[in-house]
């Protein structure tokens, strides 16, 4: 159910330049899929639009969210200057996420790409806890290996840099190919050309992808329709070849929509 609620800073701080980590209290950490998404509302009365940022962690138990985000534009920067104990309003939960149960039984590949990396740590803790063999390919442009002992608690960790200063030279494309990386099915989150690329790759190795798209988005619920993507067949809700981001996705089968 999709609701607006004032949560609480529990941390927050920078884990490389520009790139912070962020805990809220909230009730709304009980219901996180791996893949989904919240909607922060930043004070500034003039900044009235919510930012999407995507589920990095969830603690049912201590009842906290955790979003790994870059402060990119005005509204993450304002984001990031807030500390422990302010309150924020969110929106959520929103959009559809992985279908872990789907691949209980296979080997399953996480690529995440930049700020793609996030939303795919809660997917490879909730892999882990059903028992699913999982390898993680974090792709990043430097040194600056965000995450990377995160996701060391729950898989096996290869790395790509850009640059070439850790892991292998290149894309996650180029790590796979490189460590001879064997799975199932591809979860993958990052920027469209990276997605474009793991799409193919999948086509040619008979894989299953489904991969999570990042978009511009005002409402976050599918009224605006704003974050639309093309699709092979006639969407529902438009009755045309596209498709929401937000309410439909933001992760698709990367056979079904047209990038």
């Amino acid at each position: 159910m999709k609701r607006r609620l004032r949560s609480v800073i529990t941390e927050h701080k920078e884990l490389a330049p520009h790139i912070f980590s962020l805990k809220l209290k909230t009730e709304m950490s009980a219901e996180a899929v791996p893949g989904q998404f919240i909607g922060i509302y930043p004070k500034d009365g003039a900044r009235i639009l919510m930012r999407p940022i995507s589920i990095c962690d969830s603690d049912a138990e201590t009842g906290e969210l955790r979003m790994v985000y870059r402060a990119a534009g005005k509204g993450t920067a304002e984001i990031s200057g807030y500390g422990a104990g302010e309150s924020l309003d969110i929106l959520g939960m929103l959009g559809n996420g992985y279908d872990l149960e789907a691949v209980k039984e296979k080997k399953v590949i996480l690529l995440g790409g930049g700020i793609g990396i996030p939303p795919m740590l809660y997917s490879a803790k909730r892999l882990k806890e059903q028992g699913t063999e999982v390898t993680a390919v974090l792709g990043y442009a430097d040194s600056n290996t965000f995450l990377k002992e995160d996701f060391e608690k729950y898989c096996t960790v290869q790395i790509a840099s850009m640059e070439g200063s850790v892991g292998t030279k290149g894309t996650v494309i180029d790590a796979m190919n490189e460590n001879g990386t064997e799975g199932d099915v591809i979860f993958a989150c990052g920027p469209m050309p990276m997605l474009k690329a793991v799409k193919s790759y999948a086509a040619d190795h008979g894989m299953q992808a489904f991969i999570s798209l990042e978009e511009r988005m005002a409402c976050g619920v599918g009224a605006c329709l704003g974050c639309v993507v093309k699709t092979r067949e006639v969407d529902h809700h438009t009755h045309v070849k596209n498709t929401r981001i937000c309410v439909e996705g933001p992760v698709f089968n990367a056979e079904d929509v047209d990038i």
